[in-house]
């Protein structure tokens, strides 16, 4: 698979989000199938696993590492600190201290002796991200982590945390119905020598084409349900998108879901998209997109098709969006 930057590191051009093998939608997978996933997703030449102390609270962290540790060499393994769960509860906390001690457990459940990304999953907003990002750079010259990332957070925020520690990536979501990096971040992660990773490039499967149904389909905890954009009015009004989405994927000669992951690899060579699957035939499927390569006029109707105008709903809930950093496109 080709490659590209990553800090220090070179790494495939997609990467695997692991959270879905153990967090956030619905019944998890059988550990025999998620290890059998892992495992295609290495041989079919993936090099970059994202993983967080939050995802089942530890267990997708303990399964990466069981999987992953005859392969370590030749992967780069990220992971998250500053949320992690507490008690049965999602905490955020990035005081110094916190930070370590995720960092110490993550490093114990990886099987590992040092994580070659290691984010701030959330920017706690009572600690300065000054703050936070100087006890990242103590664990990186402790030689705990390799490198310092990112999650969820505003331009400005970059700017502030990179003058403490040069930061290797920042991630947050960007697909074709989620445009918030175009406001400010994503030139700043190109002026900054940023590597910018796009999460949920596949807008949660909506652009799979295969999610017809929310109510219907997705299991009662499944995260999605929390979401503005699948409340069920919404939701049929965003799938009149998909007919016209689906014929440029025709006349492309991929499938719905390889066009989405292809538009956002066009879209920068400092873009990194991880998607997440349960699914073999998925995976297979998603990795083909390295391959499919789009002419600047097949962008722009991409672009003109699915954006920020056209999608209906907000990205997260109030209480969520209060939760990040990320910059917002006012109100029409």
């Amino acid at each position: 698979m080709q490659q590209r930057r990553l800090g220090p590191f070179s790494v495939s051009v997609l990467g695997l989000g692991c959270m879905n093998l153990s967090h956030a939608y619905g019944t998890a997978p059988a550990p025999e199938a998620a290890e059998a996933l892992l495992l295609q997703a290495v041989e079919r030449g993936i090099t970059f696993f994202d993983t967080a102390a939050l995802y089942g609270f530890g267990t997708n962290e303990t399964l990466l590492g069981r999987v992953l540790k005859p392969h370590r060499q030749n992967i780069l393994l990220a992971s998250k600190g500053g949320m992690a769960g507490v008690s049965g509860r999602r905490v955020i906390d990035g005081r110094p201290e916190a930070l370590k001690r995720n960092c110490e457990e993550s490093l114990r459940r990886l099987e590992t002796d040092v994580i070659d990304l290691y984010y701030l999953h959330r920017w706690d907003k009572q600690v300065p991200i000054e703050d936070s990002i100087g006890a990242l750079a103590d664990l990186v010259r402790a030689g705990k982590i390799r490198s310092i990332g990112l999650s969820e957070v505003s331009a400005l925020t970059l700017r502030r945390a990179d003058a403490v520690h040069p930061i290797a990536a920042l991630q947050t979501e960007y697909s074709l119905w989620t445009r918030n990096p175009e406001i400010a971040v994503l030139e700043t992660c190109r002026e900054l020598g940023v590597a910018f990773v796009a999460f949920s490039p596949l807008a949660r499967a909506f652009l799979t084409g295969m999610l017809q149904d929310p109510e219907a389909e997705l299991e009662a905890k499944d995260i999605r349900r929390q979401m503005p954009r699948f409340d069920a009015a919404n939701y049929a009004k965003n799938l009149d998108l998909l007919p016209g989405y689906r014929r440029i994927a025709t006349e492309v000669g991929c499938t719905p879901a390889q066009l989405a992951l292809a538009w956002l690899l066009a879209k920068g060579e400092h873009i990194i998209p991880i998607f997440g699957t349960r699914q073999p035939a998925h995976l297979d499927e998603n990795v083909g997109a390295a391959a499919v390569t789009l002419d600047r006029s097949i962008v722009e109707r991409l672009d003109a098709l699915i954006n920020r105008q056209t999608v209906t709903g907000p990205r997260y809930n109030a209480a969520t969006q209060q939760e990040i950093d990320t910059e917002i496109f006012p109100e029409a």
